[in-house]
């Protein structure tokens, strides 16, 4: 089993890749499938480390909405025809940035545990 940070660091790598693929805006991805594809694949795989942190590390932050991110990643994997890529633009731009700066924070205070243990 893979440890909580190598998860938390290639999530980050997702939200990142994320941001550089619709800083051209809404109209940019709206209109470019490419720029789709790449977006919804990095949610795929964003949401789907997600369900590999362990409990311990998603018990320590029940405010993260765990269960919605899951189910995104079923969305994404199995109802692909369905997606509203308005709404994936609305999580980009709405839930993406509190996701990141949770996930910073968390390996903030791994960091912190690793030097004070």
């Amino acid at each position: 089993m893979k440890d909580d940070r190598v998860y938390l660091v290639y999530i980050l790598e997702c939200l990142d890749a994320i941001v550089g693929y619709v800083s051209e805006g809404r109209s940019k991805f709206l209109a470019d499938r490419k720029t789709q594809k790449a977006t919804l694949r990095e949610l795929q795989e964003l949401a789907e480390s997600t369900q590999r942190l362990s409990s311990g590390l998603k018990g320590r932050h029940p405010d993260l909405p765990w269960a919605a991110i899951a189910g995104f990643r079923n969305v994404l994997v199995h109802d692909y025809l369905g997606i509203s890529l308005s709404r994936v633009w609305d999580i980009t731009q709405r839930d993406l940035p509190a996701l990141r700066a949770a996930v910073v924070l968390m390996l903030a205070e791994m960091d912190a545990g690793d030097s004070t243990g």
